[in-house]
């Protein structure tokens, strides 16, 4: 009887606490997201794209309003990471700042991280700003916290 109390109570913990798995908390996850803009803001690109997982997919898109966001496209890791070198070809590299929205458990122990990032990009000697909620999914892998993606849905910036 006391096993099957036992594992009763186990199954009804979340994943994240059950045997094995190492919960995932929002300091740790918020120094990953502060490490991640550090490496894109200076330019380490190949520490930026290790902090994904090897199948992670990155989605751009659009809000139009009271319609579901338009999709631009999707993209793989080395797709991803290609596009970036790209755009760090040329100087000044485009900048992020960003900040933490929220920070949700989901199923299988991984955290759902929401994101206001703005970003600024050089085109032919001018900035560009843009605006964006960004989603990312950071899962515990091999000991360490990566991403499986980003979705960024681009909005319009707010003046100021």
């Amino acid at each position: 009887m006391r096993r099957l109390l036992a594992l009763l109570l186990l199954s009804a913990q979340p994943a994240a606490a059950q045997p094995g798995r190492t919960a995932i908390g929002d300091a740790e996850v918020r120094a990953f997201l502060d490490r991640q803009e550090a490496h894109w803001n200076a330019g380490r690109l190949d520490s930026y794209f290790a902090g994904f997982t090897r199948d992670a997919t990155f989605t751009d898109q659009a809000y139009v309003g009271g319609k579901p966001p338009a999709p631009y496209g999707t993209s793989t890791r080395a797709e991803a990471q290609a596009n970036a070198r790209r755009a760090f070809a040329r100087k000044p590299w485009p900048q992020e700042a960003g900040r933490v929205f929220s920070l949700r458990p989901v199923q299988g122990g991984g955290v759902l991280a929401t994101t206001s990032v703005g970003s600024v990009v050089w085109t032919d000697g001018r900035p560009r700003r843009f605006c964006a909620s960004r989603e990312q999914v950071l899962v515990r892998e091999g000991g360490e916290l990566r991403a499986r993606g980003r979705t960024d849905t681009f909005v319009r910036c707010r003046r100021g």
